[in-house]
């Protein structure tokens, strides 16, 4: 069929057949963040499934630290010739969706923004949306790109004003006023929250008819077994007639617009916008997504989303992919600085300030000096002029035995109790008080991190000409590598995860490829070579690494059933992206430049995952096996820095060589 506007040949597009396809379409989620913690997240045909799912969520700070949904979504309706077609979709009782607007899109694609063309008779409607970069606002610009005889839109606005994590029903609190504002109007249903601005680029009509839509489902929700019906409030509808070749502007926010500028707003928003046009670019425009400025003096990186938050180890883990490999040596910068303060505060054992609660957990400081030392190399005259005093003060918090659950042993390893805090990220405690993943004593990826800070911080003192603690540092540094050896290697050809006292764990997992992709090697290319043999036999899988063998003892592959269920496989058998930077790091070592094509070929089974679950990002964990499904949050930034560190390593070592 001959449409009128241009189609796309845009590197994430998803034609008619796939959008009315609500298995398929309910499936794929949208997300889009103003960087400052508000964001927008839905599916494809923006039937929400999940109750973190908004048009507009943001952070209301005089709440708690979680953010809150205002406004759950804006159903638009087509009339023409006295017929209305309503494009909105809702899950109610039943498997039942009202209304099925979904089945007038024709397509979607979402290479600079989420974009959805919508043909109903002769209207042939684009749909675009984009967050400001400012503040909290959302914005939806319509476009009449046909039409045959005069029409005119309709907006119905469903609003929630709640906490992403609970659900809300009718009630008699929620205030059902509005004021009149400039285009639009303002309301606020309950104490304590902000104002919600709903306004329009041009003069509009609104029409007040008070309602709750009850019963409305969120079927992810449902599907894990939580809570998953609520109701919704619609104040009324807005009405506004729209010609052929017109665009109109959207606002939705919690400060009042200036309604004469939304169109320049919006066209400006476009031009610093990285395109979605390659998997790199998608994955840099995920990255900057988890960037969360609560203040104008305070970065942060959030663990992923929607219900993300953030947590010191996943910040440190990630912080290297999603500063350095996308060119923003700046936020790196003000990241760390960022930290200092609590690091600082938690070192000298007063209360911790700001957002970085879990610095004490054990290997959070290991995380950090590991990317110091990539900072290091990428500038070696910022970091001695910024960070060397620091890498020296935690190095000596942690051999002089400060670190709470950090103990240094006689050996020069250190050993964790695994019922302090969460020691790795390989541990989890469920509801029940059952350790998923009970490793303690002496775990090989904090032995191998600690090793190659002792080699880094002699390595400063050398540069600094402080021959004492560049001596003490060498001496340290080479008994913890004796000792690592004697403790971690078996005759099998790979590393013990962990060791304590006489019993040690024979499961094959992930964590000694961090032993073998540092900086510093502890091993020799024979020993380093075996373990890449074991990984790549064992743990590797086209979307990741598995966190367990399939002959290790406790297996399980599928992500699924209940939360414990859920939370023991992403553990024991799943697959984790991000550990393709480690795997590729060591395995560049051994097999240098003959390496590479095996690793090309590898990325493409994550490169497929840019149409999956949340586009163009990457979801927590995913099946061990076969279908390998993405599960969790839609977006998480330790993958997404994983896997970009991992394209940046292959670029730039194939441009070395």
């Amino acid at each position: 069929m001959d449409y009128s506007y241009k189609k796309t040949n845009a590197y994430l597009k998803f034609d008619k057949s796939r959008m009315v396809n609500l298995e398929y379409s309910l499936n794929r989620e949208i997300l889009r963040t103003n960087r400052r913690g508000a964001y927008h997240c839905t599916t494809l045909v923006e039937c929400n499934t999940r109750k973190q799912h908004g048009l507009l969520v943001l952070p209301v700070p005089q709440l708690g630290n979680t953010n809150h949904v205002l406004l759950s979504s804006f159903d638009e309706t087509v009339i023409q010739h006295g017929a209305d077609f309503n494009l909105g979709i809702h899950k109610y009782d039943g498997n039942n969706y009202s209304p099925m607007g979904h089945k007038y899109i024709r397509e979607f694609d979402c290479d600079s923004l989420p974009r959805t063309i919508y043909r109903v008779g002769g209207v042939i409607l684009s749909k675009e949306k984009m967050f400001s970069l400012i503040d909290n606002t959302i914005f939806i610009r319509y476009t009449l790109i046909d039409a045959h005889s005069p029409t005119t839109m309709r907006f119905k606005p469903f609003l929630a004003f709640r906490d992403i994590n609970e659900l809300t029903e009718e009630n008699p609190i929620a205030e059902q006023g509005y004021k009149e504002v400039e285009n639009g109007i303002s309301m606020c249903m309950y104490s304590g929250y902000p104002e919600l601005f709903m306004q329009f680029s041009k003069p509009v009509d609104f029409v007040f008819e008070p309602g709750w839509y009850k019963g409305v489902e969120y079927i992810q929700d449902m599907n894990q077994g939580l809570p998953y019906k609520e109701d919704l409030y619609v104040p009324g509808y807005f009405e506004l007639p729209i010609t052929k070749g017109e665009s109109i502007i959207f606002s939705a926010s919690d400060v009042h617009a200036d309604t004469s500028n939304l169109l320049d707003r919006f066209e400006n928003g476009i031009t610093v916008r990285t395109p979605r046009s390659s998997f790199f670019n998608c994955l840099k425009n995920s990255g900057h997504q988890f960037y969360f400025r609560p203040s104008q003096d305070e970065l942060y990186l959030l663990n992923g989303y929607p219900w993300g938050e953030v947590k010191a180890r996943e910040q440190f883990m990630a912080l290297v992919g999603l500063t350095l490999d996308i060119g923003r040596e700046d936020a790196f910068e003000e990241i760390v600085d960022t930290a200092v303060p609590a690091i600082e505060q938690f070192m000298q054992g007063k209360p911790i300030t700001g957002f970085l609660k879990d610095i004490s957990d054990a290997d959070v400081l290991l995380w950090l000096l590991r990317a110091l030392k990539k900072f290091s190399a990428h500038n070696p005259e910022r970091f001695y002029l910024k960070y060397a005093g620091l890498v020296s003060k935690i190095v000596a918090f942690i051999q002089e035995g400060n670190h709470p659950n950090l103990r240094p042993l006689t050996n020069g390893l250190l050993s964790v109790d695994n019922k302090v805090g969460h020691p790795s990220w390989m541990h989890n405690k469920s509801a029940d008080g059952y350790y998923t993943t009970p490793r303690t004593g002496c775990l090989v990826e904090i032995n191998a991190f600690w090793y190659n800070s002792l080699k880094f911080n002699e390595e400063i003192a050398h540069n600094l000409e402080d021959a004492k603690l560049e001596k003490k540092m060498g001496l340290l540094a080479e008994i913890t590598k004796t000792s690592f050896l004697d403790v971690f290697l078996n005759d099998s050809g790979y590393l013990y995860d962990y060791v304590v006292g006489n019993f040690v764990d024979w499961s094959v997992r992930p964590n000694m490829l961090l032993a073998i992709s540092n900086a510093y090697p502890l091993l020799d290319r024979r020993q380093s070579k075996s373990i890449i043999d074991i990984v790549t036999k064992e743990l590797l899988t086209p979307k990741g690494i598995r966190s367990l063998s399939p002959k290790s003892i406790g297996f399980r592959p599928r992500c699924e059933g209940t939360m414990h269920d859920r939370v023991y496989s992403a553990f024991n058998g799943s697959a984790w992206p991000w550990l393709l930077r480690a795997y590729q790091e060591a395995y560049l070592k051994i097999f240098q430049r003959s390496g590479l094509s095996f690793l090309d070929r590898l990325l493409i089974g994550v490169e497929d995952e840019m149409s999956n679950d949340g586009i163009g990002s990457l979801s927590t964990v995913y099946d061990g096996s076969i279908p390998y499904f993405g599960h969790g949050q839609i977006s998480s930034a330790i993958n997404v820095a994983g896997v970009i560190s991992a394209l940046n390593v292959q670029k730039s070592f194939d441009n070395e060589y």
